[in-house]
């Protein structure tokens, strides 16, 4: 009984999936939008720029939810409502009035939170650090700070009293500089917080940035290991041949006719005979 041809030749691997195996925890796209989302509110402090931050910060939570293998429904679940959520914080950002701001700054800050989570648990998933798995810690590390930003903004619009000491200006660039300041303990002194809420809440961004950058980010770089195919590989040694083994094997590839003569002088007399 004969094999048919198909069942005889081997099952290629992976035959029948779609995509990379790895197709899930891919942070490259999110890191680039976070650094546009940044650098398009740092460099323009019109209004127009933080109504834009709600859209893109929705965007980079579907990203999150992309990268992030959650069972079910649950990432169409959660998608809805950010972009259903994301249309009515900029309702209330449009009409204008302290309280529309600050529960905008609010639903910002939510979405951020929802996203920093969604990265690091699948960062802290996957069973080997790779490339993306730096791009997902950097990416969480500057979701962190965007999210404390707009908890000092939300302070500002809701509270009575100003958010900066001295009369500092409170603007998105402003607070976004305070938080990454604060963030990385830089400390320059130059914006400081009045009131005891903003006190509070820039004390625990400190130590939540002294314990990612302790904790996660070192722990993924110490423990990277480069894919298979970039690590290098120890040449390969090859066993060295003495002269009897080259003569040996002269000897047993040479005619019969000329193994005489390469046997020796004996052999060579024997044949004159």
């Amino acid at each position: 009984m004969t094999l048919a041809p198909s069942a005889r030749r081997p099952a290629r691997r992976g035959s029948g999936r779609t995509g990379s195996p790895d197709g899930a925890g891919r942070y490259g796209l999110l890191l680039l939008v976070l650094i546009v989302t940044y650098l398009l509110s740092a460099f323009n402090g019109t209004k127009v720029a933080s109504e834009l931050q709600i859209g893109l910060f929705a965007v980079v939570l579907v990203l999150s939810l992309r990268s992030s293998p959650l069972p079910g429904r649950w990432p169409l679940l959660i998608g809805v409502v950010a972009v259903i959520g994301s249309a009515a914080a900029l309702a209330a950002s449009l009409a204008g009035g302290e309280t529309g701001l600050g529960a905008a700054e609010l639903w910002k800050a939510l979405m951020l939170l929802a996203t920093a989570v969604l990265v690091v648990r699948r960062v802290l998933a996957k069973p080997t650090v790779t490339i993306q798995s730096i791009y997902g810690a950097l990416s969480a590390y500057l979701i962190t700070g965007l999210m404390f930003a707009a908890c000092y903004a939300a302070i500002q619009h809701l509270g009575n009293a100003p958010f900066f000491a001295n009369g500092q200006p409170a603007t998105t660039q402003t607070f976004q500089y305070f938080s990454f300041t604060t963030l990385t303990t830089l400390g320059y002194g130059d914006f400081t917080a009045a009131g005891n809420g903003g006190r509070a809440i820039a004390v625990m961004e400190a130590l939540t940035g002294q314990v990612f950058l302790a904790t996660l980010v070192a722990r993924l770089v110490a423990t990277y290991r480069p894919p298979a195919g970039q690590q290098s590989r120890p040449p390969r040694s090859r066993p060295r041949s003495t002269s009897g083994g080259r003569a040996d094997r002269r000897l047993r590839s040479a005619p019969r006719g000329r193994r005489r003569g390469l046997g020796g002088d004996g052999d060579s007399r024997r044949d004159d005979e």
